[in-house]
């Protein structure tokens, strides 16, 4: 059985440890919030339960005396050590929240407003993981995931927080090029799709102009940042994602050709979380809304 540390009390401890590190009792007590005497009743008292002298005390100086030396070299590493400890276990409280998305949705529309986020919530460290998975939070250990689409994810809670609105779009030079007076004129170009079990955007945006796609070129990509970066270079025609494209619109990069014809009907961004979610994750849902909340505002005004 351990037996129990006899030690002097705490408070005479620090102000011995920040009066032994100034070689001042006035420097020390202004460290501490307490006042000179209070500094010097307690290393007082501490001096007589060691029953050694810790401080020369001269008229305007105090030094510290052999003892003294030796015990605030021990007292300086125990109190470095607990502070050590006590950061380590700060940082480990922190809220850390794990967030799948998709590496376009990332780079267009959250990344340029994430430090809004960060400095209204300094306490939670994201960690962003792209993935174009469908979403098992269980499995992945995700807290929240940002999924684009029409909704239902099962075993899940979600909610579209930004709605979207698409329409093919091209470089300016490959217009320029090619004639695109009608959607049919499409036939002759190449269509260009990210990966998706179901690419719905064409399919629905075909049936909203009134054209059979079915038999143009298509050129598959695995991410809809690279199906972009196709369309920028001219490689093609991409379904334009106006709310993560909305700067390429308006620096002239892309143009769309068939602007009367963008289709909404209920696609957009979804955050999906656990029936059950974290308290961050909930924060991080609010804010991503009234984020998107904003958008709609300054669009319509």
């Amino acid at each position: 059985m351990s037996t129990r540390r006899r030690l002097p009390v705490l408070s005479s401890l620090r102000a011995f440890e920040a009066a032994g590190r100034h070689l001042s009792f006035s420097r020390a007590a202004d460290e501490l919030l307490i006042t000179q005497s209070a500094i010097s009743h307690h290393i007082r008292k501490l001096e007589e339960e060691l029953g050694v002298n810790l401080f020369v005390r001269q008229a305007r100086s105090v030094m510290l005396t052999p003892e003294g030396e030796k015990y605030l070299t021990c007292l300086s590493q125990a109190f470095d050590l607990m502070a050590k400890g006590t950061g380590e276990i700060r940082v480990s409280e922190r809220r850390t929240l794990r967030v799948s998305l998709l590496a376009s949705f990332a780079t267009h529309w959250l990344i340029p407003r994430l430090s809004h986020f960060t400095a209204a919530h300094p306490e939670i460290d994201l960690i962003l993981e792209p993935s174009i998975r469908s979403v098992d939070l269980a499995v992945d250990q995700i807290d929240l995931a940002i999924r684009y689409g029409r909704g239902s994810w099962d075993g899940t809670k979600s909610q579209q927080f930004l709605a979207e609105q698409i329409s093919p779009v091209c470089s300016p030079a490959f217009i320029e090029r090619v004639s695109l007076r009608h959607p049919r004129d499409m036939l002759n170009h190449t269509l260009l799709f990210s990966f998706s079990k179901d690419p719905f955007e064409w399919r629905i945006w075909s049936e909203r102009a009134g054209v059979d796609l079915a038999q143009a070129r298509n050129l598959m990509l695995h991410d809809y940042n690279i199906v972009l970066q196709a369309a920028v270079d001219g490689q093609g025609i991409a379904m334009g994602r106006r709310a993560l494209i909305e700067d390429h619109l308006k620096r002239g990069v892309l143009i769309e050709p068939f602007e009367e014809f963008r289709v909404s009907e209920g696609i957009g961004y979804w955050i999906v979380m656990p029936e059950r979610p974290k308290p961050q994750a909930e924060i991080l849902a609010q804010w991503l809304a009234n984020e998107a909340a904003n958008i709609m505002d300054e669009q319509d005004s």
